[in-house]
């Protein structure tokens, strides 16, 4: 399910409340910052699924322009965060190797849209999210995770690099930083909304 409802009635419990949960992955290549981005902005204490980078991995995970990254993620990232009263995200972070893409059918049940992070250095390497999200009609917004010396480039450049469908929002951002990953999450949580809204119509329609 994209979401989950939780509701409270009658004179004891006060007035109603309705709570939302929604679903959201975040997706890209690897050593792009997923597993720092959900640590960021998540409330609760992040699940991760590290495992220390082997020899025998070297052979099939490109490790250039990450060279300091010693961890890699080998199933997923969990993270928490309230947006506002009544409105919750769960968030899921994906492994980035093309070894573990099995996974991301599972992950991807039910969400209601992804956080797809792009490294300008090593853009190409979220192609196979891109192509993975447009395929399956998932909405999702590129962020642009800013690292310290890497070229700086606009939306709108990034957009045209990765040939994305017309509308799909590019957001530059800091992984790192907790206010920078929540405006992520909340433009990503605007389009799906607009998104799913439009199909809902069309089907009506």
């Amino acid at each position: 399910m994209a979401y989950e409802r939780s509701e409270s009635t009658g004179a004891e419990d006060g007035p109603d409340t309705t709570a939302l949960a929604l679903k959201i992955l975040v997706a890209g290549g690897f050593g792009v910052g997923k597993t720092t981005l959900v640590g960021a902005v998540s409330e609760i204490r992040p699940l991760r699924t590290e495992e220390q980078l082997s020899r025998a991995g070297e052979l099939v995970d490109d490790t250039g322009g990450v060279d300091q990254k010693t961890t890699t993620t080998v199933a997923m990232d969990f993270g928490r965060i309230t947006i506002r009263s009544g409105l919750s995200l769960y968030l899921f972070g994906t492994p980035g190797q093309d070894r573990f893409w099995f996974l991301w059918d599972e992950l991807s049940q039910g969400a209601l849209g992804a956080v797809v992070l792009a490294d300008t250095r090593r853009l190409e390497d979220c192609f196979p999210a891109v192509d993975y999200f447009e395929h399956r009609k998932i909405p999702f917004v590129v962020a642009v995770n800013c690292f310290t010396g890497a070229r700086t480039y606009g939306a709108h450049d990034v957009s045209r690099a990765l040939d994305l469908d017309r509308g799909t929002p590019v957001v530059l951002c800091d992984a790192r930083d907790r206010d920078s990953g929540k405006e992520v999450l909340i433009r990503l949580v605007e389009y799906a909304g607009r998104m799913h809204t439009a199909r809902l119509l069309d089907s009506v329609g």
